[in-house]
């Protein structure tokens, strides 16, 4: 009698199936942070300059395990460079905020965008982290990326 066949997370190796998750949990944030401009009671598309920290956050921690032996032992560079993505990931979250609260009379956007930008940047920056968690180990073939 034949096997009936497996279904598809079953023999997918635990790498990709967890690259495949993050990808989702990307595209999800990044939904969030469109709905907020596209929306017809918003309609307001300057939210999407939150676009350029999702793309300079993780560079200084990139570059920073480029050029360290270990990541379990601390070190000068990889200090400063938590502490530029800390600075650029804090930022992401205040410019929508600085948006929603100026100029008093007339804000750029409205607060209900601010709400989504922020649930948006929440879901992205994770999976940036998860990521980092995720495929830390040398052995992961994806970590040559």
């Amino acid at each position: 009698m034949k096997n009936p066949p497996r279904p598809l997370a079953d023999s997918m190796p635990v790498p990709l199936a967890l690259l495949i998750a993050l990808a989702f949990a990307a595209s999800v944030g990044l939904t969030l942070v469109v709905l907020a401009c596209a929306l017809k009671p918003f309609g307001v598309w300057w939210p999407l300059f939150v676009l350029f920290f999702f793309v300079i956050a993780p560079i200084p921690m990139v570059i920073a395990r480029r050029y360290v032996d270990e990541m379990a032992v601390s070190s000068v560079l990889i200090e400063v460079a938590m502490f530029l993505t800390t600075g650029i990931v804090i930022s992401a979250f205040a410019l929508p905020i600085i948006m929603a609260r100026s100029p008093k009379d007339n804000p750029v956007i409205k607060w209900g965008a601010c709400g989504l930008i922020s649930a948006g940047n929440v879901v992205v920056f994770v999976t940036i982290l998860s990521y980092f968690i995720v495929f830390n180990n040398e052995d992961i073939d994806y970590s040559m990326w």
